[in-house]
């Protein structure tokens, strides 16, 4: 593949370009805006950089498409994708910072950190005893790079880690991994449920009353994408205490509308989509590598299977 010309478009440009242009890499750049981005661009170019585009866009004009972040649903879920047309996407330290970022929540979780700022609140002496880690049993949807990490850091500190997979083939730092049609099992003895899947098809609405009324009390967290999500089933679990609590970094909406009940329920957690951000060091560094790894006709390891959708 022949990459001369290249279109970034992100609203890093800034940033990017003084990082690009750092490496003197020997390509025709363009640095756009979204609002800026017009069809003479694509025509004009090999390969698009860019990441959550608003707009839908004829990327069979491009012979490369690198995705600024860990997710590709905007470029194909529920689109047709020219095959010819090789899609990449970023890794880089999402799986350490969504990892770290459950971590975070499962803590306040279990040191009681609600419960005590109410004591303070109110002066209240009030002993509770913190729960340990090594007591938990968590389930992770998505057992990729994310999952993974996510497993590793928590099984390294004695919890029992569970997987959900398409396949349902094991993978290392989970006890055990199932499919999406062999796991409701499982769910009446976690403590935790985590969502790290990407948007297909098969995603959309996963987590619905079918899951969520077969757990008992647990605390759900959202990194995955916010279409995965039936938002009402989740506000009748948190009402009916098959929930007890819900972290959500991901919307279908973004950023989500101050109408939203969402906002107000005292038993919701929300974050800004901020448990996984790409750097533009990191976005960079990972566009560059892939770039000469195409260059140099070596195996793309983070080449996305467009079938697939991840």
């Amino acid at each position: 593949m022949n990459i001369n010309n290249i279109l970034i478009v992100s609203p890093m440009v800034k940033d990017l370009k003084r990082l690009i242009e750092k490496e003197q890499i020997d390509k025709k750049t363009r640095y756009l805006y979204e609002e800026e981005l017009r069809r003479e661009d694509l025509e004009w170019a090999d390969a698009l950089v860019a990441f959550n585009l608003k707009k839908d866009y004829d990327y069979s004009l491009v012979s490369w498409v690198h995705s600024l972040g860990a997710g590709v649903d905007r470029f194909l879920y529920k689109k047709v994708w020219n095959e010819n047309v090789v899609l990449t996407r970023t890794v880089c330290s999402f799986g350490k910072r969504i990892a770290e970022y459950c971590l975070s929540y499962i803590l306040k979780d279990l040191q009681f950190h609600n419960q005590f700022k109410e004591h303070k609140r109110s002066k209240s002496w009030n002993p509770i005893t913190p729960k340990l880690l090594k007591e938990q049993k968590v389930l992770v949807y998505g057992t990729g790079e994310i999952g993974q990490m996510i497993a590793k850091i928590l099984s390294f500190m004695g919890v029992e880690v569970f997987g959900v997979s398409l396949s349902g083939h094991h993978k290392e730092y989970f006890k055990e991994v199932k499919t999406f049609d062999s796991h409701h099992n499982f769910l009446a003895d976690m403590n935790y449920i985590v969502n790290t899947l990407p948007l297909t098809e098969q995603t959309t609405n996963l987590f619905n009353d079918d899951i969520f009324k077969s757990l008992r009390n647990a605390g759900f967290i959202n990194v995955g994408r916010g279409a995965s999500l039936d938002e009402q089933a989740l506000l009748d679990a948190l009402n009916q205490n098959h929930l007890r609590f819900a972290v959500l970094d991901v919307f279908s909406q973004e950023p989500l509308p101050e109408s939203h009940s969402f906002w107000d329920h005292p038993s919701i957690i929300l974050t800004p989509h901020i448990s996984a951000v790409t750097t533009p060091e990191e976005g960079v560094s990972c566009f560059l590598e892939t770039l000469k790894n195409i260059e140099e006709d070596k195996p793309l390891l983070n080449q996305v299977d467009v079938k697939k959708g991840y």
